[in-house]
């Protein structure tokens, strides 16, 4: 999504220097494209170069596999540098729920990695010595009515056998501690919860995979394959290549290369702004806390202060249908200001936007289909996910790891006709609207 900046010419919402483009980019722009002709054959073929694919490729190519990643675009122009930041456990579902699903050990498995993932970013960057403003800050998650914070309050209640949330509730008499607005109805705050710069996150996932020994092919699309009994003859642009064992590590950006993982995510547009700079008296008022923010409704925005609390970088779905970004950004702002009525007069300085993917049963999954491998589905949360799936998926194909993933069991669903493209999705987000609108 490449956002027109024509039409934020001359309005009064954007900032002189406004920029369609990642608020992270600034410090971290993109990798130019390296124009290298792939290897006539490697151990190992990766499909993306975001994060789940180059946590895949640096456990391939430290277990000593010749190892390469392919991207169509610059490494890192998807989500991996489009994302809030925000690094939670990642699973939607409670304990319970999951043991309905899937039975006791599974839900314990699933919910086991959940809380792998939020670990396994902290370890990582600690132990690569990556700096990417990472911090343990928790998030609050506020409730957008009464009846949303009594449930959210009965969640806490409900028993996690797995691990210790450490979670607990902020009533709205005294929500001004977390957070200054009155929109909401008080709410949660996850203690362990972290964030990330996520440019500086990938630049440094990137160096650490180049460093391991893998080669990153960027502008170079992988247009087909074939499978032989040797593997796989990935066909791009600059050459073919055979690959003894093949990645797919696309998430949101999944296409008709690889029709059975498409059918089975639905990318949806997730829209960010960032706010020219706020005085900082003003910013200690409205976020004292430097937590990551959500709320309770089924269209959710997601807002943070960024890494030097400068500015507010502020997410969410407010379109019914995918738009340019510039636009999305107004109404984005609206939302904003009806939040932190302060922010009135705070114009925006970056608009963008991502794909996400999502998938039928609000799950992650990984494994192996028809001799490829793959890690995709993270349903908004792909930070933490995606980075220790990617790790997992690696581990499996080195051999450094011989035990099935829990995700790799359950079902990975799709629908009837459904081809990838989401036609449902705006009557989806209309309904999810009205609900939010009427408090249901």
């Amino acid at each position: 999504m490449k956002p027109q900046a024509s039409h934020a010419a001359n309005h009064p919402a954007f900032t002189a220097d406004y920029k369609p483009a990642p608020y992270w980019w600034d410090q971290s722009p993109l990798a130019a494209s390296s124009q290298q002709t792939p290897p006539g054959s490697v151990d190992v073929a990766v499909i993306g170069a975001g994060y789940t694919g180059l946590h895949a490729a640096i456990q391939t190519a430290r277990a000593g596999l010749s190892t390469v990643v392919f991207d169509a675009e610059s490494a890192g122009y998807g989500c991996s540098s489009r994302n809030g930041g925000q690094i939670s456990t990642s699973i939607k579902y409670n304990y319970p729920e999951l043991a309905k699903k899937y039975g006791e050990r599974l839900a314990h498995d699933i919910l086991t990695i959940g809380k792998a993932s939020l670990d396994y970013v902290e370890a990582f960057v600690t132990a690569e010595n990556i700096e990417c403003a990472h911090s343990v800050c928790g998030r609050f998650h506020g409730a957008h009515n009464a009846r949303a914070y009594t449930a959210l309050a009965r969640e806490l209640d409900t028993p996690n056998p797995v691990f210790d949330s450490g979670a607990f509730t902020v009533p709205k008499q005294q929500q001004h501690r977390e957070l200054g607005t009155d929109a909401y109805h008080g709410g949660v705050v996850f203690p362990h919860y972290a964030s990330v710069d996520p440019g500086q996150y990938h630049r440094g996932v990137l160096a650490t995979a180049k460093n391991a020994g893998a080669q990153v092919i960027s502008h170079c699309n992988v247009t087909g394959f074939s499978k032989h009994t040797s593997g796989h003859t990935l066909h791009t642009a600059l050459g073919d290549c055979v690959a003894g064992q093949v990645i797919v590590a696309t998430n949101g950006y999944t296409t008709n290369l690889t029709p059975w993982q498409r059918r089975r995510v639905i990318p949806i547009g997730s829209y960010i702004i960032a706010t020219d700079e706020i005085d900082s008296a003003l910013m200690d008022k409205l976020m004292p806390t430097n937590r990551m923010l959500t709320d309770s409704r089924k269209l959710v925005y997601y807002y943070r202060p960024s890494p030097d609390r400068k500015r507010i970088l502020f997410g969410g779905r407010v379109s019914l249908n995918e738009t340019d970004p510039s636009r999305s950004a107004v109404k984005l702002r609206t939302e904003l200001v009806r939040l932190f009525p302060e922010l009135a007069g705070v114009k925006i300085s970056h608009s963008w936007a991502g794909t996400v993917a999502y998938t039928f049963n609000s799950l992650m999954h990984c494994g192996e289909q028809q001799g490829l491998h793959y890690a995709m589905g993270y349903c908004g949360s792909g930070v933490g996910m995606a980075s220790y799936l990617g790790r997992s998926i690696g581990r499996q194909v080195s051999g450094a790891d011989t035990d099935p993933i829990a995700l790799s069991q359950i079902k990975f669903p799709t629908r009837p006709l459904y081809t990838g493209t989401p036609w449902f999705l705006a009557p989806s987000i209309w309904l999810y609207r009205m609900r939010d609108r009427l408090s249901w």
